[in-house]
Parts: C-alpha cells; sequence; structure tokens
C-alpha cells in the first residue's frame, strides 16, 4: 500500500516516527538556545548572544521543514511541549549563563541531533524517500560544519 507521495506506507508511518522524534529534539534544542542567548554573561557576551540567536533562528526554520515532511508522509507533527519532553533525546538546560558551558551544551545538543539526522537519513534511503534523504543530508552537513567550528571555539 502506497501513500500520497509513492511510499511504503509502512515504512513512511515508522520514518514518521523517527521524524517526530527529531522534531522534539530540534523543539527542546531550540529553547535551549533561547535560554542561552538570554542568559549569557561574561567576555564573549557579543560574540555568544548574537551565535545563539543565529543558531536558534536556524532551529526554527527546521522545526516548521521537519514538521512539514511528517504532514507530506500523512502523519501528524508532534505538537504539544509534554509531547516534546516525553519523546526528546536532548536533555533541557536551565540558567547557564557561562560561555564555555553554553558552548558545550550546544555541541552536545548537536551530536544528539546528528545521530538521529543519521538514522533517519539510513531509514529514508531503506524507504526510498529521496525528500527526507535530501533533507537529512542537508541538516547532516551544516551540522558536521557547526560541530567542529564549535568544538574549534573551545580548544
Amino acid at each position: 500500500m502506497k501513500n500520497l507521495v509513492g511510499l511504503d506506507r509502512g515504512k513512511a508511518e515508522r520514518l514518521a516516527v523517527e521524524l517526530n522524534v527529531l522534531l522534539a529534539d530540534y523543539e527542546i534544542f531550540y529553547q535551549n538556545l533561547r535560554g542561552l542567548h538570554w542568559n549569557i554573561k561574561g567576555k564573549e557576551f557579543f560574540e555568544l548572544h548574537a551565535k545563539f540567536e543565529e543558531l536558534y533562528k536556524d532551529a526554527f526554520v527546521k522545526i516548521d521543514e521537519i514538521a512539514e515532511r511528517i504532514l507530506t508522509l500523512e502523519a501528524v507533527p508532534l505538537h504539544a511541549y509534554t509531547d516534546y519532553l516525553e519523546t526528546t533525546q536532548i536533555k533541557e538546560e536551565k540558567n547557564v549563563s557561562d560561555g564555555t558551558k553554553g558552548v558545550e551544551v550546544v555541541i552536545d545538543n548537536f551530536r544528539t541531533l546528528v545521530k538521529k539526522e543519521r538514522e533517519i537519513l539510513t531509514l529514508a534511503a531503506d524507504t526510498n524517500d529521496e525528500g527526507t534523504v535530501s533533507l537529512m543530508s542537508d541538516y547532516i552537513s551544516e551540522t558536521e560544519k557547526t560541530l567542529w567550528m564549535f568544538n574549534s571555539y573551545l580548544k
């Protein structure tokens, strides 16, 4: 049985489940970034304040893209914070004001995201879902580069 975009319905449903995990991860990551942006203090304030804003704006776009991909697969995206908190693999952070700690949080969150993105990429390839493959491939490239940059920042 095929869905609207011609994919095996069962495989597409499994893929949507994993995309919902990624959606929850990005939602919590987004909120972590907002907290870092608001609460960061110290010598790196101006640099990190701007960088965290750049990252949360990017996460906001990805959240919408992931939700729309879930809808394209004929599933329902999670849309309640209780669901996000029950589903996410990312730890909710509170009251981080130290720049080094903030960067470590971002690195840890990105590691979680890229791991899930790779899992979804493999599953999407098995499903012959080029739309999700393309999306995850782009995300992985961006995430890996950002991880390298933030890791370099800490050196």
